[in-house]
């Protein structure tokens, strides 16, 4: 069976890769809104005195609202139910979110309602009656409701050809019409042609006229017109409502966003310009650095391309913004495993006497004992992602299923398609002849000085973690002098970005929207695909109205300014997303102490967990001392961070475990200490291959996409040296504290570097038992 391995390896790779391509070339992908451009709504639905809005209320409304999508004539709508009670409304390519959330957004509560007469505005309502305005601001005092929206069969915009007005008739259903017969006769009792029939949308009177004789004679018949200052487009709209029908809760607008086409496509063009240049640079460093095995990792690094696009068409997945962000990070981190198994098969060729060097078999064994550390490390980086997908709402959720995605196209192209190239180049007799060529034959040139003069790291494990704290407290000044600047997804309120024809002074387009009656409005420059500058203003709660006021102070500069985004979040969604963010991170941390306990100790896994910590909160520091927004995407980079951070812990506890399983007698500190020198190498190169991609990405991405490859450059490069300072110190001084004793009888040692001499361990530190202890099995940590 062992000798079959390869070849079912290499079936299962042209499997997956068969199946991948097909899925890439027969389907396209789904582009979100903020690709494609258009409009998201998201509703919430609301108790009523008679309705509670739960699952089936709101599906319910689900169903009315998509008769006033149709109405709209909008290609391709989606409605979702989301949760209990909320709505998700996606209408590609609609540009008018005023037009949209009137219509969709519309409560449409249509009552019919007698009219008793005349209100005094002073005194109060009688019990059961309701004071209203009329449609010339006369207060009327109106009856209990006779009729409401249910009993309507149909409704139609009609222009009278005698007045040339625009009328909206109704027509009743069998149940709605006894009530209207009801409702005509108690208004002709009063007497005709002057009793009144209030007809009232959402408590305003759009309409309230008075009973006609020919209504009074032929009994209300099963129909009746509603007459008003209607306009064709208005008349339509009002049809088109109470065609749809009233909905059975109230609903509210608690987010809307809308993304211009042509800053989708700039997003995807820098986006795929960012995948190309740094795939191009990633692969020509490994090619430097690992030489033909190098070449190979970069042609599965193709296929974990076209893998995980497949995988992406193939499970109908919505292709977002930061989902496109998360696909671009997958890519720079898929050489991790490659990097990973090269490292270690050149350990294994170099511990081998020359008589004894076998290309193949250190390939395989490379192969064979990173396997571990390429699984517990991909498993966190799932856990960051599934939250992301759980807990995280709109664009950001894209960004968790892409990076889900990516992690297991990077394990397929890593231990299955890497291998079978990998393992057959080693077999070639030209490549045994000059194995140097493999890459694989040299340990490299930062190797060899680790070895000659292995640094002493963990000796001064108490420093290292007294830096630490000292910057997770200039952090934490940050965070408090400073403050986080927080983005409208967390705050609530309303963000809008203009594209102008021509460039606009920044300090006369916030004077221009000061002056609109915004004088709190961040008016700031942004970046739409990296080169051309855009104005984004950030205000707090307005309508849309006002956000019409807003635009024509930025176009009266003469800048001809166009709606490329318009975001609106309350207050209260902000709040929850806040909620949803801390819970997420402790869900996280959590979730991966468990799994990290579980894989190794508790002590690893409490030290990983603050080494990850202090990463995070370095980054949201800098953010703070920097004055950047934290918003949604910078949640993505952070919930990122948190399975990056441990990736190269888990790689160094690996290593640890491993050799301590060798052999209980040695020193810990010694143990750590050549742990994190023999993974250094990879720790680096993997390092610079993710910093290549995301360098490109935040050149070239534009505003959102810069901030979001900073934050993940800054928690790489300080998660690096986490890793090395904080994560293995502390792991140290908590073993040293609770120490593991399977056996009872470890051996102490009071100096664990009084036999080291000149950087290099002595005979002592040598196994006297040979790889697995003295009974040959080893203890696992």
């Amino acid at each position: 069976m062992t000798k079959r391995a390869p070849f079912w390896r290499a079936v299962v790779a042209l499997a997956v890769l068969a199946g991948a391509l097909a899925l890439s070339f027969t389907q396209s992908a789904k582009l979100g809104l903020d690709l494609r451009g258009g409009t998201q709504i998201v509703l919430e639905t609301q108790d009523s005195d008679r309705v509670e809005a739960d699952a089936e209320a709101t599906d319910r409304a689900l169903e009315v609202l998509r008769g006033r999508v149709d109405a709209l004539g909008v290609a391709e709508p989606t409605l979702t139910r989301s949760g209990e009670n909320r709505i998700i409304v996606e209408l590609p390519d609609l540009q008018d979110p005023e037009e949209a959330a009137a219509t969709i957004g519309s409560t449409a509560q249509l009552t019919f309602r007698q009219v008793l007469g005349p209100a005094d505005p002073a005194a109060p309502p009688t019990e059961g009656q309701t004071v209203l305005t009329d449609e010339d601001g006369a207060p009327l005092n109106l009856g209990p409701v006779a009729l409401d929206g249910d009993g309507v069969s149909d409704a139609n915009a009609l222009l009278d050809t005698q007045s040339n007005r625009w009328t909206v008739s109704v027509e009743f259903s069998g149940a709605g019409q006894a009530g209207w017969q009801s409702l005509v006769s108690q208004a002709c009792s009063v007497g005709p042609g002057v009793g009144r029939i209030a007809i009232v949308l959402d408590d305003r009177i759009i309409s309230s006229p008075t009973v006609q004789p020919d209504l009074c004679a032929s009994g209300g018949g099963n129909q009746t017109s509603i007459t008003g200052q209607f306009t064709a487009e208005s008349a339509k709209d009002l049809s088109a409502l109470i065609k749809g029908g009233a909905l059975p809760v109230p609903v509210e607008l608690i987010e809307q966003r809308t993304v211009g086409a042509t800053l989708g496509e700039a997003a995807i063009d820098a986006s795929i310009e960012a995948a190309i240049i740094g795939i191009l640079l990633t692969g020509l460093f490994i090619v430097l650095v690992y030489r033909l095995m190098g070449l190979l990792a970069t042609i599965a690094l193709a296929s974990y391309a076209a893998i995980s696009f497949g995988l992406l068409v193939g499970i109908g997945a919505t292709l977002t913004l930061p989902g496109l962000a998360g696909f671009v990070l997958a890519i720079g981190l898929a050489i991790d495993a490659n990097v990973l198994t090269f490292e270690r098969a050149r350990e294994e060729y170099a511990e081998r006497s020359p008589a004894e060097r076998n290309l193949p078999s250190a390939v395989s064994t490379g192969f064979r004992k990173a396997w571990s550390a390429i699984i517990d490390s991909n498993v966190t980086t799932l856990i960051a992602a599934g939250l992301l997908f759980f807990l995280a709402s709109g664009p950001v959720k894209g960004f968790g299923v892409t990076l889900a995605i990516g992690t297991v196209a990077s394990m397929i192209s890593a231990l299955v398609i890497a291998r079978v190239l990998a393992e057959w180049a080693a077999n070639r007799r030209f490549v045994q002849k000059r194995p140097a060529i493999s890459g694989v034959a040299s340990t490299g040139v930062l190797r060899r000085r680790l070895e000659q003069r292995p640094p002493q790291l963990i000796k001064r494990s108490g420093t290292w973690l007294v830096i630490t704290a000292a910057v997770a407290v200039v952090s934490i000044g940050g965070i408090v002098v400073r403050g986080l600047d927080l983005g409208v997804e967390f705050t609530g309120g309303r963000l809008l970005e203009y594209s102008t024809t021509q460039p606009v002074d920044i300090e006369q387009a916030r004077e221009a929207v000061s002056d609109a009656g915004f004088p709190r409005a961040v008016v700031q420059e942004s970046s739409s695909d990296g080169v051309s500058e855009n104005v984004t203003v950030r205000v707090e709660q307005v309508s849309n109205a006002e956000v019409s006021q807003i635009t024509d102070a930025i176009d009266e500069l003469g800048a001809g300014a166009t709606v490329e985004r318009n975001e609106q979040i309350t207050a209260s969604l902000g709040s929850e997303l806040r909620t949803k963010a801390l819970i997420a991170f402790a869900i996280a941390i959590a979730v991966q102490m468990i799994y990290l306990a579980w894989r190794f100790r508790w002590t690893f896994a409490i030290a990983a967990q603050i080494s990850m910590a202090s990463v995070v909160l370095a980054v949201v520091g800098i953010f703070a001392w920097w004055g950047k927004s934290i918003d949604g995407v910078f949640l993505a980079a952070v919930l990122s961070i948190i399975g990056l951070a441990v990736n190269d812990t888990i790689v160094v506890f690996d290593r640890i475990r491993e050799h301590r399983a060798e052999n209980r007698s040695r020193s810990l500190r010694e143990v750590v200490n050549e742990a994190i020198v023999q993974t250094l190498p990879r720790t680096i190169n993997t390092g610079l291959g993710a910093m290549f991609i995301l360098a490109a990405l935040a050149i070239l991405g534009g505003d959102s996409l810069t901030d979001f490859a900073l934050a993940l450059l800054l928690g790489l490069s300080i998660g690096i040296l986490s890793t090395v300072f904080t994560a293995s110190a502390l792991a140290v001084v908590l073993e040293e504290r609770w120490p593991d004793e399977p056996s009872g009888k470890e051996k102490k040692v009071t100096d664990p570097y009084a036999h080291i001499e000149d950087g290099k361990a002595s005979a002592t530190s040598a196994n006297p038992y040979g790889a697995g202890g003295p009974d040959g099995s080893g203890a696992v940590l």
